[in-house]
């Protein structure tokens, strides 16, 4: 007879530890539909109101999240990972870093970043001298009057470029071949002849193949472990920068490239736009004006850094911040390693001992390969 009860209470005790695991999105978070499960825990059972009853707790809220995720195999419905390999894409969740990577060897460290960036910064052999470049800053305002729209620099911000020896470098004159490809109002769909293709290709060989700068980045990355070979190094950024997306009415009308350099126009005002050498040409010819700064870097030479308030035809930037005088590669190499460190967050560089901060930002809305994120936006950050 007590043989019996125990039976008994084995088999209950049992079947509520299954019906209850069929009811609860435990370890099921994104995966498919099965009509083995009394309730889902997929984006799909938002729609068909069968979800289980813990599936905001467990699916939604925690997405977000690396907390009791750590290591976990990659599944494509989480918004965000916890895995070795998120860093490489660039879709770790916000505390991955401080949940789960803290003693990875392969985790870029502050001090890192500090160091390479201070090497890249010393190499940028193609930065503008003192000589070859000459700025007019003139008029510097507070944060709280950049949204003013008040012309208080009669003068361009430029007053003198060595175009012929600057322009003239291989890095300069791919980076120019590049800047022309777009369409500056969102909106309205890129697409790019076979010689545009080209002219990225060229674009990404100078800059980070051709040059000791360039090299020094990706054997860096290489030694993280980030990529296995310079291949692998340059479709990344291919993608990462080139990769069209959609910022306005479901066309593919940007890209990382297009909105850091080259400037977009989204909703009546400039978006993005922060570049030093795009900024000369359109001033020069009479594209922009240039109205105030609003934070002036603390380096005495190139490269520096502004933050400007301008008008493009007529479009206005409230704050434009940008490193002055670099070469394009410098430009491109500590956005890009602050992009794969640091995926939406700060990254905090080193120029000539002199901090510098480099904020970033993923595009979210959708992604390349297995689940990377295009960039999205990368400036300097004023700290003065």
């Amino acid at each position: 007879m007590k043989v019996a009860a125990l039976l008994l209470l084995c088999v209950t005790l049992f079947h509520q530890g299954y019906s209850n695991s069929l009811d609860s999105c435990q370890s099921r978070c994104g995966y498919g539909t099965d009509s083995g499960y009394s309730c889902q825990c997929n984006t799909a059972c938002e729609k068909y109101n069968d979800c289980c009853s813990d599936y905001f707790t467990l699916c939604k809220d925690a997405a977000t999240s690396c907390k009791g995720r750590c290591d976990e195999k990659y599944n494509s419905q989480n918004p965000c990972h916890c895995n070795s390999l998120c860093s490489q894409y660039n879709n770790c969740c916000k505390d991955y870093a401080d949940l789960c990577n803290a003693d990875s060897g392969t985790a870029i460290t502050d001090a890192e970043l500090k160091s390479l960036s201070e090497t890249l910064y010393v190499l940028d052999s193609n930065k503008a001298s003192a000589s070859q470049l000459i700025i007019d800053p003139q008029a510097l305002v507070p944060d709280s009057q950049t949204s003013s729209q008040s012309d208080l620099s009669s003068r361009p911000l430029f007053k003198y470029l060595d175009e012929n020896t600057l322009l003239s470098r291989p890095t300069y004159a791919a980076f120019l071949n590049v800047l022309n490809n777009y369409k500056r109002m969102t909106g309205q769909t890129e697409s790019f002849s076979s010689q545009q293709l080209t002219e990225q290709d060229t674009f990404l060989k100078e800059t980070m193949l051709n040059t000791e700068l360039g090299r020094e980045l990706f054997g860096f990355l290489y030694t993280k472990g980030v990529y296995r070979s310079e291949s692998e190094f340059i479709q990344d950024l291919k993608n990462m920068w080139f990769g069209l997306y959609s910022r306005n009415n479901n066309a593919l009308d940007s890209s990382g490239f297009e909105h850091i350099f080259a400037g977009e126009i989204k909703g009546g005002k400039v978006s993005g736009f922060h570049n030093w050498i795009q900024f000369y040409l359109l001033e020069k010819r009479g594209e922009l004006n240039y109205y105030s700064h609003s934070f002036n870097g603390p380096w005495s030479n190139y490269p520096d850094v502004l933050g400007l308030q301008f008008k493009w035809d007529g479009y206005y930037k409230q704050v434009g911040s940008a490193v002055i005088g670099c070469s394009p590669e410098f430009d491109f190499a500590i956005y890009s390693l602050c992009y794969i460190a640091r995926p939406g967050k700060q990254c905090r560089l080193s120029l000539g001992g002199k901090e510098l901060i480099i904020q970033t930002y993923t595009w979210d809305n959708s992604s390349y390969g297995n689940g990377k994120k295009y960039i999205a936006s990368a400036y300097p950050v004023s700290m003065y």
